[in-house]
């Protein structure tokens, strides 16, 4: 495995970079500084709100390029790269669908800021460690205001208890369950895959430059694009199958444990 021409990191956050605790390790901001002498830049690409990805990543937040939402949403610093948006009819027709599904919990997602009804209390803390900024609205059907992504919980299963109902959309919607819990509606164009290919793109950067870390459905496009795409031991099948390379799980570490391979 040659990485001398590596240029790009790319990870994900839930299930890879974050341990089961949600935290990031202080070997990981070591090894920044690392990547950061060697001239490779750092790119977090999450499902989650962008506030909460700059969070979890406060100490490095200015020199790092953050894909949010899924890839709706890329940014650097105070530098917008793509905003890919949901048309508000797409939107109304996805709540009416959701609308028929007993026990889940929709969030409508902007750029800054989500927005829920408070059904459940116990969803609202959840709800918290992956959207730092929210709002509760009395009817997500109202809303009018621009929309990323829906995201969809359930508190046992996005994968047989959500997607069932919603995977007619995936003719003309990226529709990715995106967790264990969570599912994600989005335009065809907000992924991972394609906010990274912009990112590539303005870099100039070839397939054999860039390392990708992922562990869910939501993964498969990026790890897709890198010659060397890494599967954490926790990732699910198909993160498996796509990915050329494994590492270790996010509570071992197993960003690091290349990541060390990569500066040594």
């Amino acid at each position: 495995m040659d990485l001398s021409k590596i240029k790009m990191v790319v990870s994900d956050m839930d299930g890879t970079l974050l341990n089961s605790n949600h935290q990031v390790s202080e070997q990981f901001f070591e090894l920044f500084k690392e990547l950061q002498s060697r001239d490779i830049t750092f790119v977090a690409a999450s499902g989650r709100q962008y506030n909460s990805i700059i969070d979890k990543l406060a100490p490095i937040k200015d020199e790092i390029i953050v894909i949010a939402e899924n890839g709706g949403f890329a940014k650097k610093q105070d530098t917008e790269i793509l905003v890919t948006p949901l048309d508000q009819e797409r939107v109304a027709e996805i709540l009416a669908t959701l609308n028929k599904i007993p026990n889940i919990h929709p969030v409508l997602c902007g750029k800054h800021q989500a927005y829920l009804t408070n059904k459940s209390n116990e969803f609202v803390n959840k709800l918290a460690e992956y959207y730092t900024e929210f709002e509760i609205i009395d009817n997500l059907n109202t809303f009018t205001s621009e929309v990323i992504k829906i995201a969809i919980y359930h508190f046992e299963s996005s994968e047989q208890f959500i997607y069932p109902f919603v995977k007619h959309f995936e003719k003309d919607l990226k529709v990715k369950v995106s967790g264990e819990n969570w599912l994600d509606i989005s335009n065809m164009n907000a992924h991972k895959g394609y906010a990274l290919s912009k990112v590539m793109d303005s870099y100039n950067l070839k397939s054999n430059e860039i390392m990708v870390f992922g562990d869910y459905n939501n993964d498969l496009e990026m790890l897709a694009l890198s010659d060397y795409g890494f599967a954490m031991a926790n990732a699910h099948p198909n993160v498996k199958k796509v990915a050329k390379y494994s590492t270790l799980s996010n509570d071992d570490n197993g960003v690091e444990h290349i990541l060390k391979m990569l500066v040594k």
